[in-house]
């Protein structure tokens, strides 16, 4: 199973934003830090979100647990509905790459159980302030 641990930071809100993404299991150790522009933390969360999701379609993974700390896009996943139109097309996308797996599970976990996607979230925006 590829445990896929996703996190996003914004400086401001909407401000200067990057996601994190670790990806751990099946022989995999994989770490990803990307600045994404502008935007709003939501906005930012399923962004990782979706990233996350294509990173392990590219491993062939059938079993896929993601672990997010952000309430908003675990609970939008569980439900399949959000309410802000704003992140509809982040949730089809999200949503229709889940489909691709044979298990998929995603899973709210504290803060302190995701500071390795937290910190490469972070890692992406002091990268792009220098």
């Amino acid at each position: 199973m590829l445990e896929v641990y996703i996190d996003a930071a914004s400086a401001g809100n909407p401000g200067p934003s990057g996601i994190g993404i670790f990806i751990k299991g099946e022989g995999q150790h994989i770490q990803i830090s990307e600045y994404i522009g502008l935007t709003n933390n939501h906005i930012a969360e399923f962004t990782a979100l979706v990233r996350g999701l294509e990173e392990a379609q590219k491993l062939n993974s059938t079993l896929v647990s993601v672990r997010s700390d952000s309430k908003i896009v675990v609970a939008s996943m569980e439900k399949e509905y959000v309410k802000n139109e704003e992140f509809k097309p982040f949730l089809e996308k999200a949503l229709s790459l889940s489909n691709t797996f044979d298990l998929f599970f995603i899973k709210w976990v504290p803060d302190s159980q995701n500071k390795a996607a937290d910190a490469l979230a972070r890692k992406a925006i002091q990268n792009n302030n220098h």
